[in-house]
């Protein structure tokens, strides 16, 4: 039976997190693969243990490749967001990810942890993991906690139940940004790949900047619903330009004088 926005919203709000096995084709899969290691040939290793001393990761995504541009505006994924966020929400951190071999467990974290708001609270983040490799507890499947995002001053312990994301290349996992969750250890000869689409409620903070990460000539030519997930939209008064929609000025050519943007 395919999957349903009611079912996955009820697994998440139940668990924190869903998977969806084997929802891109193995074509699919194999040539998003290819594209990112294009990109990936160019990419330094991370700058910290949250990174991965180990660990190449792709910025500015929407930049640098065309690959998951559906998988960004995917009707059941953004049914999904919306359910948990409400309407009006953005892209956040859309970012790729190849745990090279040898790479250490990231420690476990919550999401929405960068924003300084108490607890309890509603969802402010949604994140997707899309695997194009077989993600196992060999190679670094992720590690999470299913239920603490119901958690309010708990932290994980020893005790705490723990679950790898296992699951075939090719799956995508859901999660909200309040479960505690990170990345495993790889321990194979082999590098790890997988992208995270992350969402987070309109009127907070992206994590990336994308009116500058991604080149407005770029954006002219994404998909409209694409170009509002990156920023080019509106919530209410949240995201306006000079009183405007931000989408009026993607082809705007007007021209700036001594420093002055010309209205005329």
């Amino acid at each position: 039976m395919a999957p349903t926005v009611e079912g996955v919203a009820d697994a998440i709000a139940r668990d924190g997190y869903a998977i969806l096995e084997n929802y891109l084709s193995a074509e699919d899969v194999g040539a998003k693969r290819a594209d990112l290691e294009r990109v990936l040939a160019k990419n330094p290793t991370g700058r910290n243990d949250f990174e991965g001393f180990s660990t190449q990761r792709i910025y500015a995504l929407f930049a640098k490749t065309r690959t998951f541009d559906a998988q960004a505006t995917d009707p059941l994924i953004l049914g999904v967001v919306e359910h948990v966020l409400g309407p009006g929400f953005l892209l956040s951190a859309p970012v790729g990810i190849s745990i090279g071999p040898g790479e250490k467990a990231q420690p476990v974290h919550r999401d929405d942890g960068v924003y300084p708001v108490a607890r309890p609270h509603r969802e402010l983040v949604v994140n997707t993991i899309w695997a194009l490799d077989d993600f196992t507890e060999e190679n670094g499947a992720t590690v999470v906690i299913p239920g603490s995002h119901k958690w309010i001053d708990e932290r994980p312990s020893e005790g705490s139940s723990v679950v790898r994301a296992v699951m075939p290349a090719g799956s995508a996992m859901l999660f909200v940004g309040s479960i505690f969750h990170g990345g495993g250890a790889n321990n194979t000869d082999r590098s790890r790949l997988g992208v995270i689409l992350e969402f987070c409620a309109g009127w907070v903070r992206p994590q990336e900047n994308h009116v500058l990460g991604v080149p407005r000539e770029i954006v002219a030519g994404l998909d409209p619903r694409l170009q509002e997930l990156l920023g080019y939209s509106v919530l209410g008064l949240l995201g306006n330009v000079d009183g405007r929609t931000p989408k009026k000025y993607i082809d705007d050519q007007r021209p700036v004088k001594d420093g002055v943007l010309d209205l005329g």
